[in-house]
C-alpha cells in the first residue's frame, strides 16, 4: 500500500510540476503580448529573482552545500549559467513573444532529439530504428507547424521558428553540459546558481533598469506567477515527484508541459490551433515517449 501511495503521490506531483511550467509559459505570453513587456526585461528579472529565491531555500536547508560548487567547479557553473540557463530561457521567452506559449514549448521539446543526434555523432554510430523514427517525427512535426503541409507558404513566422529552434538547441546544451554538476551538487543548487548567473549576465547585457515599463497589478501578478509558481513551486513539485517515481517516469509525466501550455494558450489567451498544428504537436511530443521507452536508450 505504501508503494502505491508513493507512486500516486509522485505521479500527481510531477504532473502538477509540468502543468505549472506550462502555465508559467502562458503567463510569459500574457506579459509579452498583452502587457507589452520585452523578453530583454522579463528574462533577466525572472532569472535573477527565481535564482535568488531558490538559493535562499537551499541556504536554509544546507548553507554549506550551496558554496561548495564555487570551490571545485566555478568554471562549470559559470558556463552553465551563461551559455545554458540564460540561452535556454531567453530563446524560449522570445519564441513565446513571437508565437505563443504552446508552440514555443513544443518546439523546445525538439531538444531531446538534438541530444540524440549529438550522442550518435559523438559515439560514431548510426541511430537505431526507434531513434530514427523519433528524429523523423520531430522533423515532420516542425514542418507541419511551420507550413501546415504546404511547401509554398510559411504559416509560422520566421522569427518564431528561428527562436523556437534556437530554444531547442539551448535546451540540449542546458541538459547535457551540467550532467556532472547535477550529480555532485544536486539540481536545486545548480539550477539556482545557473539562474542567478544568467540573470546577472543578461541584466548587464540588456540593463532592464533603464527600460520604461508600466508596472501595474497585472504585471506584478504575472511576474509572481512566472517566478514563484512557474519556478519555485513547479521545480519543487517536480523534484519531489521524481524522488517518488524515478527520473524516467517523472520525465514522461512532466511532458504534460507542452499540453498544459497549449490548453492555457487556448483558454486564457484565445489562441486558435488548426488540425495541422495539433498534428505537429503530437509528432514532436511523441518523440519524448519513444526515447524514454526505448530500453536501449
Amino acid at each position: 500500500m505504501m508503494d502505491k501511495n508513493r507512486m500516486l503521490r509522485g505521479t500527481i506531483l510531477t504532473l502538477v510540476g509540468g502543468t505549472l511550467w506550462g502555465f508559467s509559459g502562458t503567463c510569459g505570453q500574457f506579459l509579452l503580448q498583452t502587457k507589452g513587456l520585452s523578453s530583454n526585461w522579463l528574462v533577466p528579472i525572472r532569472l535573477f529573482s527565481a535564482g535568488f529565491l531558490l538559493l535562499l531555500i537551499c541556504y536554509w536547508q544546507n548553507r554549506d552545500k550551496i558554496f561548495r560548487i564555487w570551490k571545485r567547479d566555478a568554471a562549470g557553473i559559470l558556463i552553465f549559467g551563461i551559455f545554458g540557463m540564460s540561452m535556454c530561457q531567453y530563446t524560449y521567452f522570445t519564441a513565446i513573444g513571437a508565437s505563443n506559449a504552446g508552440t514555443a514549448t513544443v518546439l523546445q521539446y525538439i531538444g531531446p532529439v538534438l541530444i540524440l543526434v549529438y550522442l550518435s555523432l559523438k559515439n560514431k554510430r548510426l541511430p537505431r530504428p526507434t531513434e530514427l523514427l523519433a528524429i523523423s517525427l520531430a522533423v515532420f512535426g516542425t514542418f507541419l507547424l511551420a507550413t501546415h503541409g504546404n511547401l509554398r507558404s510559411m504559416v509560422l513566422s520566421r522569427e518564431a521558428l528561428l527562436w523556437g529552434l534556437s530554444s531547442a538547441v539551448a535546451l540540449a546544451i542546458y541538459t547535457v553540459q551540467p550532467g556532472r554538476l547535477l550529480e555532485e551538487y544536486g539540481s536545486a543548487v545548480v539550477t539556482g546558481w545557473g539562474m542567478l548567473i544568467g540573470g546577472v549576465m543578461l541584466g548587464m547585457m540588456f540593463r532592464p533598469w533603464t527600460m520604461e515599463v508600466a508596472v501595474d497589478g497585472q504585471v506584478m501578478a504575472g511576474m509572481a506567477a512566472v517566478v514563484i509558481i512557474g519556478t519555485i513551486i513547479a521545480f519543487s513539485c517536480y523534484m519531489e515527484g521524481i524522488r517518488c517515481v524515478g527520473s524516467k517516469k517523472g520525465s514522461l509525466f512532466a511532458s504534460i508541459e507542452p499540453v498544459s501550455a497549449t490548453v492555457f494558450s487556448v483558454v486564457w489567451m484565445h489562441v486558435s490551433f488548426g488540425m495541422m498544428d495539433l498534428l505537429g504537436f503530437a509528432c514532436i511530443i511523441s518523440t519524448i515517449f519513444l526515447l524514454a521507452l526505448d530500453k536501449k536508450q
